[in-house]
C-alpha cells in the first residue's frame, strides 16, 4: 500500500520510515485492504482473458467477472 493511503487511515511513520498503527481507523483500513484485494482479483480475471487466445465465450468470461468485482466498490 502507498504511504498516503495508510496515512488516510490514521497511520504515521517514524524517523526510520516504520509505519506506526497506534491510532488507526480499523474500518478505513479494512476498506482500503478490501479495495486492494478486489482490484487484484479483477486484474487476474482480465489477465486470464488476455491469455485465452481463442474466440469463444469461455475466453472472455474474465472481463465480465472483472467488471462485476469492480462494481462491488459501489456496495
Amino acid at each position: 500500500m502507498k504511504k498516503e493511503e495508510l496515512e488516510q487511515c490514521g497511520c504515521w511513520f517514524d524517523d526510520t520510515g516504520k509505519c506506526i498503527m497506534d491510532d488507526i481507523d480499523l474500518n478505513e483500513f479494512a476498506k482500503l485492504v478490501a479495495e486492494k484485494e478486489r482490484e487484484a482479483c479483477a486484474k487476474l480475471c482480465e489477465d486470464d482473458d488476455s491469455n485465452a487466445g481463442e474466440w469463444h465465450w469461455e475466453a472472455h468470461v474474465g472481463g465480465y467477472f472483472a467488471k462485476a468485482i469492480r462494481a462491488r466498490r459501489q456496495e
